[in-house]
């Protein structure tokens, strides 16, 4: 199932036995390791421990209520498998990295682990300028961030980008003319020595200043420049400071300041509710808060300070160093360990925190209640669409309530770029990850039933196999296309496991109507219904995923020229001969002289354009 680190010794249950029994504990080294619970197909959970042999009869002797999380897991466990390390470190690694892998049921999955964008000024360039990231890489450049506002990173970006030019091209390489950026003043043309490199790097000085959360010291210094360039009679150089000062006064009064220090923080907030928990996080940069991000974990195994554990050792990798602080409400059992892992992962010293008093304290609740808010908002949620889900299935008679719901559009012109586009909702809200794109393979003249039908059987074949099929199927159609779905289901056997809809507004002035196999009048739903309006809402979503797709595949063959099918001529060669002689009908019709004398072509190459070029004329006139 896995493969142990090299130098690490694996050791399992043997499968007839009961999994925690005591010949097998008494196998089970006191070393620290970890420790896998193992069904019938998958890992449920895994776990670290100092002492393997101790934590594991821990659990063979647990008599916690049968209700009990602990209690339901292990009646699923058919057999352990056990890792033993040197150290309680690779322990913590190597569990961080099992979870990872195998996504156990019972163990903390970060559902919600995207990388928040940076801001990264590249101050080992000669020119630095400020460009936009997801990875924080060790290569001594500046990282501002993360922001987990779009809008707040646009609008720093703005500020930046507006009154400190620094360049916007990937390279610098000397230039006869400035480019299209300096003359509309966004570039300070360092590529045409129009900018004094000591000049360049005050600029840069402020914007990091800035990103800092210094912007004090920024319009200090910037308003005795002012001053002094309005003493010596340069008012324009005086009038574009003072823009500067102004702009970075007035994104001072947007900042949420959480201290009065400098340094960066990342701040826990737990809450429980019944059996959910919440996670939220702060992230505090220089001083201020820039952005907060959170995880719902519907029903984990363990108790606060492990979930927490678990979060951290998920949360922050090679690619997401922590802060110089980390904030949370509790202590934890191997906190000197995390310590060190944080420390390797920022190649810095990381300290773990639980504040008592002070504005800390204030971070720390503002972060619980955070927490506290994610799991108000998502039992409304489920309350909400409890109440839809009973709806569509009485009004639709729905065998199967409709957890999942695919709906399968079609998209072509003509027969041409034909594609079939799936999407899915899953209790109400977008599955994106699992949206589809179907290439139709066999027609190429227009025939909706017959690409719909190509689509079904692909999908179905797949679905069947992997066993991922959803509980409703929504057709953008009428009956004809809900027959098609009717005759696939039967083929694959899941008729009854799938319920089937389709949706049509068959003329202008008529409403939405929904067709349900065996029946032979459609269902007419009131216009302002709320299931009908999410169900013209999923397949409004079907109809623009595959759209956005057609027209992508439309536009590339549009722009697909017919210099592209000429043998021997790669971009730079094609772009020549267009700008000598204008059109591929000129190339078709020059001579092989006028094609050698074209720069880059020579006799050799243009004898064997004018060949192809030649040949292709005369194929099309015969």
């Amino acid at each position: 199932m896995f493969s142990p680190a090299a130098g690490l010794e694996q050791h399992s249950a043997d499968q007839q036995a009961p999994p925690l029994s005591p010949a097998f504990l008494a196998t089970v080294s006191h070393g620290p390791g970890v420790y896998l619970m193992l069904g019938k197909k998958q890992v449920l959970y895994v776990g670290k421990a100092r002492d393997l042999r101790k934590r594991l009869s821990q659990y063979a002797h647990f008599s916690g209520p049968a209700y009990a999380k602990t209690s339901v897991m292990l009646t699923h466990v058919q057999r352990v498998e056990t890792i033993l390390t040197t150290t309680e470190k690779e322990a913590l690694i190597l569990e961080a990295s099992l979870i990872k892998q195998h996504q156990p049921r019972y163990n903390v999955i970060l559902r919600d682990d995207k990388n928040y964008p940076l801001i990264k000024v590249t101050i080992r360039d000669p020119w630095p300028r400020i460009t936009v990231t997801r990875k924080r890489l060790r290569d001594g450049n500046r990282y501002f961030g993360p922001y987990a506002s779009g809008t707040a990173m646009r609008a720093t970006l703005q500020l930046l980008h507006g009154q400190f030019p620094l360049r916007r091209c990937a390279t610098v390489r000397k230039r006869s003319r400035p480019c299209l950026n300096h003359q509309m003043g966004r570039c300070l043309a360092p590529c045409t020595d129009q900018m004094r490199p000591e000049a360049y790097q005050t600029m840069v000085r402020d914007v990091l200043l800035i990103l800092e959360g210094k912007t004090g010291e920024v319009i200090k210094e910037l308003t005795a420049r002012m001053e002094e360039a309005a003493a010596n009679l340069c008012f324009e150089q005086a009038a574009r400071l003072r823009d500067q000062v102004y702009a970075v006064s007035q994104t001072i009064e947007y900042q949420a300041v959480a201290a009065d220090h400098h340094l960066d923080q990342d701040v826990f907030g737990i809450h429980r509710q019944e059996a959910a928990v919440g996670i939220a996080l702060l992230f505090v940069r220089s001083g201020m808060i820039t952005g907060a991000q959170s995880f719902f974990l519907a029903d984990p195994l363990g108790e606060d300070d492990s979930l927490l554990a678990q979060t951290i050792l998920q949360y922050y990798s090679p690619e997401r160093h922590p802060p110089r602080e980390v904030f949370l409400p509790l202590a934890l059992e191997d906190q000197a360990l995390l310590e060190e892992r944080l420390s390797e992962l920022r190649d810095g010293p990381v300290s773990i925190i639980s504040p008592q008093r002070g504005k800390r304290m204030q971070l720390m609740r503002m972060a619980a209640a955070n927490a506290a808010q994610l799991l108000e908002e998502k039992a409304r949620k489920e309350h909400s669409w409890d109440t839809l889900a009973e709806s569509l299935q009485a009004k639709l008679r729905l065998n199967n309530r409709p957890e999942r719901i695919e709906c399968l559009d079609i998209s072509n012109l003509q027969g041409k770029q034909a594609v079939g586009s799936l999407v899915c909702f899953i209790q109400g809200e977008k599955a994106s990850g699992l949206y589809r794109h179907y290439r139709i393979r066999s027609r190429e003249t227009p025939d909706d039933y017959a690409m719909m039908r190509e689509v079904l059987e692909r999908r179905m074949s797949k679905g069947v196999q992997e066993g991922n099929l959803p509980d409703m199927l929504l057709l953008d159609g009428g009956k004809g296309q809900l027959q098609v779905a009717v005759d696939v289901l039967q083929h694959f056997d899941c008729l009854q496991q799938i319920d089937l809809v389709a949706i049509a507004k068959e003329r202008a002035d008529e409403g939405e109507k929904l067709f349900r196999p065996g029946r032979k009048n459609p269902l007419l739903l009131p216009a302002h219904a709320p299931a009908l309006l999410y169900l013209m809402r999923i397949r409004d979503e079907a109809h623009r995923f595959g759209i956005t797709t057609h027209r992508k595949l439309r536009d590339k063959e549009q722009l697909h020229s017919r210099l592209d099918l000429i043998e021997g001529i790669g971009p730079k060669r094609k772009r020549i001969l267009l700008q000598t002689l204008g059109s591929y009908k000129r190339i078709a019709e020059a001579t092989i002289e006028e094609l050698a004398a074209i720069p880059g072509i020579g006799p050799e190459l243009a004898r064997h354009i004018h060949g192809q070029v030649c040949g292709e004329n005369r194929h099309i006139a015969g």
